[in-house]
């Protein structure tokens, strides 16, 4: 069984994707910023699950040169993942007259172009193996502008975008692409965004419950496991994809029907 690396492996979703990822056996390579989250995590992980290999890297997903140094370390010290997983993610609402600039660039630079570096450095061994499955975390705030996410959302729309390329491209080479959609779900991230969210932003994302991490991490595991593009947990993600993104489905269809007609 080929190793799983998780960005944001030490705590939210990542760390609880790593843990259901360990269940199946699979040897970890976890990447978050701090190390000392980090070992606990590792330690948390092997007392479960004391024959798994778990390999941390204290690494900012957002410094690429630090990150693709690590990412190769990773490779070499457990192989080519088949399962990658980039959930290393900030949010920090607040209305857009003021937020400094460099908040918005933060945003992208740990939500977009962390998720960018991680899945770039892995593509090509992974097709070299054979494929592989990589799992991209979105919002309900790349559906549509929210009032207070003028930093956050326009990173998970670059992501969604991102990972509609990657579903086209890769599929060939036998990587599965599967973008979640999570709902509010009780992690730190979420405590924290809870300090600068502004109130009207508070009711405009209310009415889709608390979610686990754990139930989350299912979620995009089961998508993965069957080949899904898209993992809707909770009944607001789904209504929100069908009637968000009424014409995505057929102009993935009509993209693909072209890829096939001139064989690329």
């Amino acid at each position: 069984m080929r190793p799983a690396f998780v960005t944001g492996g030490s705590s939210g979703i990542g760390f609880a994707v790593a843990h259901q990822l360990a269940e199946r056996g699979h040897d970890l390579a976890l990447f978050a910023r701090d190390r000392v989250r980090l070992q606990a995590a590792r330690a948390s992980i092997r007392a479960h699950h004391p024959n798994v290999l778990v390999k941390v890297y204290d690494v900012d997903v957002s410094d690429r040169s630090a990150f693709e140094a690590a990412i190769a370390q990773a490779l070499k010290d457990l192989g080519t993942p088949e399962m990658a997983i980039a959930s290393a993610g900030i949010a920090e609402p607040g209305l857009f007259t003021e937020q400094d600039i460099a908040l918005h660039e933060r945003h992208m630079a740990i939500n977009y172009f962390g998720s960018l570096y991680f899945t770039r450095a892995l593509t090509r061994p992974m097709i070299e193996k054979g494929g592989g499955r990589i799992g991209l975390i979105a919002s309900g705030a790349a559906f549509f502008g929210i009032y207070g996410y003028g930093a956050y959302a326009p990173s998970k729309f670059a992501l969604r975008a991102l990972a509609e390329v990657l579903h086209l491209e890769l599929a060939p080479h036998g990587i599965v692409t599967t973008l979640c959609y999570p709902p509010d779900t009780d992690t730190p991230q979420l405590e924290a965004e809870k300090k600068t969210k502004p109130e009207a932003t508070r009711k405009i994302t209310a009415g889709g419950g608390l979610w686990q991490a754990s139930d989350v991490a299912t979620e995009l595991l089961k998508g993965m496991d069957k080949g899904r593009f898209i993992v809707t947990p909770g009944m607001q993600m789904r209504l929100l994809n069908r009637l968000g993104s009424v014409a995505a489905p057929l102009l993935r269809w009509h993209q693909r029907r072209i890829i096939r007609k001139v064989g690329q």
